[in-house]
């Protein structure tokens, strides 16, 4: 098959319709030429691209992230090194998040080891400590 339908390409690429108009607006896969009926027909390589996109999102990179790493992939002269500066940046953001995910989850262990679950909602220490948080004291 050299060419698809929008319907095709999302169903071998794994993606719903909607994901790839999103993907056409935002310049991550290039609008496709159109047939005499006005359909659009996608080069079968789309697929690759798209699952390309897909796979670097589930790895934490930004659309605009990854546009640069298409745009280097499709850059005469580029180098392994870019991507992987790319890459190891996308380390350190992780690594932040989880810290960060890590604070959560501990103060939220606390919230629940000060509550009982008894007595009725207004006395709910864990909605007054909600509250209260970022209040000026």
């Amino acid at each position: 098959m050299d060419v698809l339908s929008r319907s095709q390409l999302a169903e071998a690429a794994l993606v719903n319709i909607e994901t790839l108009r999103y993907y056409e607006r935002r310049g991550l896969i290039p609008a496709p030429p159109r047939s005499a009926a006005n359909y659009r027909r996608y080069p079968a390589r789309t697929v690759d691209r798209v699952r390309f996109v897909k796979h670097a999102q589930d790895l934490g990179f930004s659309l605009e992230e990854i546009k640069e790493l298409l745009s280097l992939r499709a850059t005469r002269g580029a180098k392994a090194g870019d991507v992987k500066k790319r890459a190891e940046k996308k380390i350190v953001e992780v690594a932040d998040r989880i810290r960060a995910l890590e604070a959560i989850r501990t103060a939220l262990q606390f919230l629940v080891s000060q509550c009982s679950g008894e007595g009725p909602i207004e006395e709910c220490s864990i909605l007054h400590a909600i509250e209260s948080h970022g209040d000026p004291q």
